[in-house]
This record gives structure tokens, C-alpha cells and sequence, in this order.
């Protein structure tokens, strides 16, 4: 079945009052406490000390970005190559963390665009040929999608996990740990006022558009993926409140499944990167175990995936691409109106995963019929060693350095 036709078969759901669907969102709560045994994953697996254990794994990436730190005053070409192994370490880190402590199934599909791109390697993990510069967009249900879209980079025949950006809300970059993380990454921020964002959003993708030059005299671009959310922010009652009020002031129809995405910042990343990107890769996105007219946010955070052994039992993926060349890209009306129809066609499709618990298959013709699964895990069981790879250079550096100076002081006595 096609994102048309589930569309025209969906149609009238979507038209519901805005004023009922805005008092629906208002009365969704968060699971209260005395619910717990009602989680789709069942009982918290740990507590607090062992969460505790684990929440520190997170910081050690961030440690190897400290001590790479100076490299940017020294040569910021390898600075930047440096953050780019940090983030390869950090797409490591979370994939086996995933496979050890939030193990769950991921079902992937997509529509023809991407028949021939996604398929399952003997020992049955799926790997993608997405190309080495894209845009990618996803509808936004809980903080955690873009860890699971990192993984993504992982499985790619040309391994992406070291070259992701992300277009994130700037109040992230006040977390402590995660938010200067971001930065070392070179993620960009975004105000949500585009006479603050557009110079730097400008700044970011200027750099991500530099043609470097081979000693050979050839010329060409370092691998991208820019991954972005265009509802802004991740599904909430809120959220979705403040979608049926727009809806509703500017005579839209409202999604049921997701928020009126924005266009402005995608427009201005597409057209600043046209040239240099042929391909938007969308991904929609479904947790199993959120019912319906819930949010995935109060069942899956990074606490309850990560720490507390409480992760959705399957993530499903369906993907499609659209080629820069057929977006209206000269004119933001209607480019607004075309990500607006795909944002449809995704709420579709959520509608189809929430009354069956599956995606459209893959069909015939594809690499891989109906659907591919797999679990999030690392290509060779001792690859997460890798992850201290930079750390224990570090080490080895300083304990050198360190003996050198003891044996000159020595023999300076």
C-alpha cells in the first residue's frame, strides 16, 4: 500500500473538530506512579546506583573531547578530525550500550526510493548505502530518536557515525555535559528567531560545504549527515496543543500523530547545501507500547531506556528519499505546502503503525521483501574497545612525556 493511498484511506480521521483534538491533548497525562506495572516494558530492571554506573559511561566521550580541545588553537583541521573520531567513538559507545543494557528489535522498511539501499548481512544486521552527504529528517517522538538515527550512520556501507550533525533547540546547550558536548560536535543552534539563526546557521553549513583539495590536486567535500527535526521539538501534549492551535488560526489541518512541522530552517539549510547535497532521506518513526493518543516521552527517556532497563520493545523505521532537484526550493510558500504534504503522508503512516503495529513492507523488487529485522549491536563483539582507543593514547602520550621530563630533571641534578 502506498503513502497516497493510506492517506486518502485516513482522510477523514484527520479531519476531525481542532477545538476536540487541542481538549483530547490537554487531558493525556504521564503514567502516574501506581502505573508503573502498566509500562510496556515492564518493571524498572535496576536502580539508582547501577543507573548511576552507567550515566557515567556517558561522560567518558566527553572527557576524550576535553583533551582534544587544544588542538583547535594548534590546527583546526585536526581538531575537527579529531572530534570526528570522538564522534565515531560516541556512535560505538551508544550502539553497544543499546546491545548490552537497552536491547530491543528494529523493524525497517522503506517505499521504492529506497528499494535498493537497505539489506540484511549474513549474520543478519541490516546495513544501509545511504550516501556519504545527505540532509535527514525524522518526525520527533522522544529524545532519544537521534541516538537510534546515529546507529543508523553506523550500519552504513560507508560508516557515518564519525561525520553526524544535528540541528538542535538552543536550550540544550545549557545542559551540563550533553550541552557542550554539542558544541565540540559542531551541532547547530537554533533560537527559533531567524535573524539570530541565519548567520549562524550560515557560519555551520559554510564549513560543512568546503571544498578541501587532495595532494593530488583533486578537489572534494568531507562526508555529512545533517539531521534535523522539523516539528522543533519532540511530541508532548504541549506540543501538540500549540499544532492544533496554528492548525486552527491558520486553517490547516492538523496531523494526529504529529506536529505541523516548521520550513523555514530546513529551507535555509536545503538551499545553503544545494550543490553539495542531492538527497533528503526522511525516516518515520514509531515506539511499540505508546497507545494511542499517548507519548512516547512518558514511557521511553534516556533514564528508563538506559539506566533503568526499560527500552521499547521494537523501533520501526520507514524511509524514504526525495531528490533536492523536485523541491521547490525558490519559493518558501510553497516549499512550506510540500513539507506540510509529506508531514501527511508520515501522519498516514503513524496511522497505519498504531492500528496494526507495522509499517508498509518493503515490496517486491526490493533487496529485502517485507521487513528487516535486526537489533542495534557493533559489527565484531570487541569493537567497543575502540571506544578508549583515544583515551588510552592520551594516556600513553602523558606517562611518555612524563618520564621523559623525570629522566632530563634527573640528569640536569
Amino acid at each position: 500500500m502506498t503513502t497516497s493511498e493510506l492517506r486518502q484511506r485516513v482522510a477523514l480521521n484527520h479531519i476531525a473538530e481542532i477545538p476536540d483534538k487541542a481538549t483530547a491533548a490537554a487531558d493525556n497525562h504521564p503514567p502516574k506512579k501506581d502505573e508503573a506495572l502498566s509500562h510496556p516494558s515492564g518493571k524498572a530492571k535496576y536502580g539508582r546506583a547501577m543507573a548511576f554506573l552507567r550515566a557515567l559511561s556517558f561522560t567518558m566521550i566527553h572527557v576524550t573531547q576535553i583533551i582534544g580541545a587544544p588542538l583547535y588553537f594548534i590546527s583546526k583541521d585536526h581538531y575537527y578530525d579529531y572530534m570526528s573520531l570522538c564522534k565515531a567513538s560516541f556512535g560505538l559507545l551508544t550502539t553497544t550500550m543499546t546491545y548490552w543494557w537497552a536491547p530491543t528489535l528494529i523493524r525497517i522498511s522503506g517505499d521504492a526510493s529506497v528499494a535498493d539501499q537497505l539489506s540484511v548481512t549474513p549474520d543478519g544486521r541490516v546495513q544501509c548505502d545511504f550516501p556519504e552527504r545527505l540532509v535527514m529528517i525524522a518526525n520527533h517522538q522522544i529524545y532519544t530518536d537521534w541516538l537510534y538515527l546515529w546507529w543508523v550512520g553506523y550500519t552504513n556501507i560507508r560508516q557515518m557515525h564519525g561525520h553526524i550533525y544535528i540541528i538542535l533547540k538552543e536550550s540544550i546547550k545549557y545542559i551540563p555535559i550533553i550541552g557542550p558536548g554539542c558544541m565540540f560536535y559542531s551541532f547547530i543552534f537554533m533560537s527559533r528567531k531567524m535573524a539570530v539563526d541565519r548567520p549562524r546557521m550560515a557560519h555551520r553549513l559554510g564549513k560543512l560545504k568546503t571544498q578541501h583539495t587532495n595532494p593530488d590536486g583533486k578537489s572534494y567535500l568531507n562526508p555529512m549527515w545533517l539531521l534535523l527535526f522539523p516539528e522543533g521539538t519532540n511530541l508532548s501534549g504541549n506540543g501538540r496543543q500549540k499544532s492544533a492551535a496554528w492548525a486552527a488560526k491558520t486553517g490547516l489541518k492538523d496531523p494526529e500523530h504529529l506536529m505541523l512541522p516548521r520550513s523555514t530552517g530546513m529551507l535555509f539549510c536545503l538551499n545553503e547545501l544545494k550543490g553539495t547535497v542531492d538527497y533528503v532521506y526522511d525516516c518515520t518513526v514509531a515506539y511499540e507500547g505508546v497507545p494511542r493518543g499517548q507519548y512516547g516521552e512518558n514511557y521511553f527517556t534516556l533514564s528508563s531506556t538506559y539506566f533503568q532497563g526499560r527500552p521499547p520493545k521494537s523501533v520501526n523505521f520507514y524511509w524514504r528519499r526525495f531528490a533536492l532537484a523536485d523541491m521547490p526550493l525558490d519559493s518558501a510558500e510553497e516549499f512550506d505546502c510540500w513539507l506540510r504534504e509529506r508531514w501527511y503522508e508520515k501522519d498516514a503512516l503513524m496511522e497505519q503503525y498504531v492500528s496494526t503495529g507495522r509499517f508498509p513492507a518493503n515490496g517486491a523488487g526490493a533487496k529485502t521483501e517485507g521487513y528487516i529485522e535486526t537489533e542495534v549491536r557493533t559489527r565484531y563483539w570487541w569493537e567497543f574497545v575502540k571506544i578508549f582507543t583515544m583515551l588510552g593514547a592520551f594516556g600513553l602520550t602523558l606517562n611518555v612525556m612524563l618520564k621523559t621530563f623525570r629522566r632530563l630533571a634527573r640528569d640536569g641534578a
